[in-house]
């Protein structure tokens, strides 16, 4: 038998609070036409989106971080000395160690938390949530703050003209801790690692170390009519299969987050999953971009902000991209 005592954690645990940060400098699409051959009417019909944000120097990805973080901890009503565990998602930390939560949680003046960084692309903020739905349940911490952030202009080729338009810098947070009741179903989550090929860093940090050739900065890239194909077709079975296992079908949902990958991707989700007319549909992508790890918590604050949605709410998050990884939960929104 064994000596280890069970857990004392909570029987549910779920989103108390949530925060964003967007650049302060707008980049029209006016600014993308300069570097690449389009129009802001193509550039809009493909995708949807018509100024994304990019960071200065010294909004650097801890900075927004702790912004983000700040704001979500207030609405929450938690301080800094209850968070014990700190888990960020990004891809655009040029640090391969230590991770910049450590850094992040020392700055939000969090006590000796746990703190690390995840990489699942734009599908980590579903990891990073499921993560700390764990650690409240099981009772590894009461606190879990949870961040999706990026620099993404820092990846971007400007002259690709296929993703030179797409990607924005931001981030978001959000404070998980204990509940009575069930607020965040359980995950449906994966990978397709056939499809790596399809989003990727185009050169490896060692391979760009080891080039003398004047080789271009690492960026990202991706099979844009594949990638589509599989967000609107396998992400939609995806969004059904965390529907039914929290529950629920899509009459009982109010609110509907999907990453904010481009805009042809969320309004065909919408259109397969056929969701009623009372859902509202985050459609953040607009004037934020695809902030990869950081969209789903940036909508889901622009949401509440505006009182397209309420606290309360149930709402239908999904997140994939590069790897080919995916994450789908339904949430009470705080």
């Amino acid at each position: 038998m064994s000596k280890i005592k069970p857990a004392k954690g909570s029987p549910y645990a779920r989103i108390l609070g949530v925060g964003g940060y967007r650049p302060v400098r707008v980049v029209p699409n006016e600014v993308i036409l300069e570097t690449i051959d389009s129009s802001d009417e193509w550039i809009r019909s493909r995708s949807g989106i018509a100024t994304r944000h990019w960071a200065s120097p010294q909004e650097t990805v801890a900075a927004m971080s702790v912004e983000a973080s700040g704001k979500a901890m207030a609405d929450a009503g938690v301080s800094p000395e209850q968070i014990g565990a700190v888990i960020v998602s990004t891809v655009s930390h040029f640090k391969q160690t230590p991770a910049v939560a450590t850094e992040i949680a020392h700055r939000i003046g969090a006590i000796k938390p746990a703190a690390f960084d995840i990489s699942a692309g734009c599908a980590g903020f579903g990891y990073g949530l499921t993560l700390a739905k764990g650690l409240v349940v099981e009772g590894s911490a009461q606190y879990v703050l949870v961040i999706g952030v990026e620099r993404l202009s820092d990846l971007t080729d400007l002259e690709d003209r296929a993703t030179a338009f797409l990607f924005g810098d931001g981030a978001g947070a959000v404070v998980v801790g204990p509940s009575d009741e069930p607020a965040i179903g359980p995950t449906v989550w994966g990978s397709e690692g056939d499809k790596s090929e399809t989003i990727k860093q185009t050169v490896p940090w060692d391979e760009y170390r080891r080039t003398d050739s004047g080789e271009k900065f690492p960026a990202i890239t991706q099979e844009g009519q594949a990638v589509f194909r599989w967000a609107v077709f396998e992400m939609a079975k995806v969004a059904q299969q965390a529907l039914d296992a929290a529950g629920i079908t899509a009459d009982d949902l109010d609110v509907f987050i999907p990453h904010q990958a481009n805009m042809r991707i969320i309004d065909s989700m919408v259109k397969t999953l056929k969701l009623p007319e009372h859902v509202t549909v985050a459609r953040d992508v607009e004037t934020t971009g695809n902030t990869s790890a950081a969209s789903i918590p940036l909508a889901m604050e622009r949401l509440l902000a505006t009182g397209a949605a309420k606290s309360g709410d149930t709402a239908l998050v999904i997140g994939f991209g590069a790897g080919l990884v995916y994450a789908a939960t339904v949430v009470t929104l705080p």
